[in-house]
């Protein structure tokens, strides 16, 4: 779907999830990170970029667990430390991931997905055209009410700095992977709250597309 269809259908109130394709499973237990491979943090940093063409073949299970625990997932189980920082460890970004299949919620402790939404959400995640095609589309969500701590007036910087240390981790896992991704904030965050079926103290914040590059065709 082409961006003007899909700022037609906001401004109607019909920018709306499509059916799912395929079995969405109520759980899925993600296999352990690979926390030992993957190249040199100066190279990945070279190589971090933002690409927006993608290939629509699935991502397969193990690179969705790294990529998800590089996101955000627990590197310190004694104290439920995590791989990106957030003030006074609110935890408040809720990492959730568009399938084809479904919607899922990221749990880092246990590394696993919970379905949320059994209905393919990609084209709601963003207006731009490939995001209805990208194997996986992550979502960042802030929850203020995990926030009381900190002062009303701040609570939104603080959540998208803490967003935006889990975007980066993705970039360079990508970097490193061979995958493709580019953060996206142009969204019709309405129609996104409501597919996704969020309450009155989340805020989207961004979404990130991430799939294999798209190879050009043979001559």
């Amino acid at each position: 779907m082409n961006t003007l269809t899909k700022m037609a259908l906001g401004l109607i109130g019909q920018l709306k999830p499509e059916l799912p394709h395929g079995d969405a499973q109520p759980a899925i237990d993600l296999p352990l990170p690979r926390t030992n491979g993957g190249l040199p943090l100066m190279k990945a940093l070279d190589k971090r970029q933002s690409e927006r063409t993608f290939d629509a073949e699935a991502l397969g299970l193990p690179v969705v667990s790294d990529l998800l625990w590089a996101a955000a997932g627990v590197n310190r189980p004694a104290l439920g430390g995590r791989t990106a920082p957030s003030a006074m460890n609110a935890q408040e970004i809720d990492l959730f991931a568009a399938f084809p299949h479904g919607l899922y919620r990221y749990d880092p402790s246990a590394h696993a997905l919970n379905l949320v939404v059994a209905a393919d959400v990609r084209r709601v995640t963003g207006y731009q055209d490939f995001v209805d095609d990208a194997p996986m589309e992550l979502i960042y969500v802030a929850d203020h009410s995990r926030m009381k701590l900190i002062p009303a007036d701040k609570r939104e910087s603080y959540a998208s700095v803490a967003a935006g240390a889990m975007v980066q981790n993705v970039y360079l896992y990508c970097a490193s992977a061979g995958l493709s991704t580019v953060i996206r904030a142009w969204i019709d965050r309405q129609a996104l709250s409501q597919a996704m079926g969020l309450e009155a103290d989340h805020q989207i914040l961004l979404a990130q597309t991430v799939g294999k590059p798209k190879m050009a065709p043979s001559p």
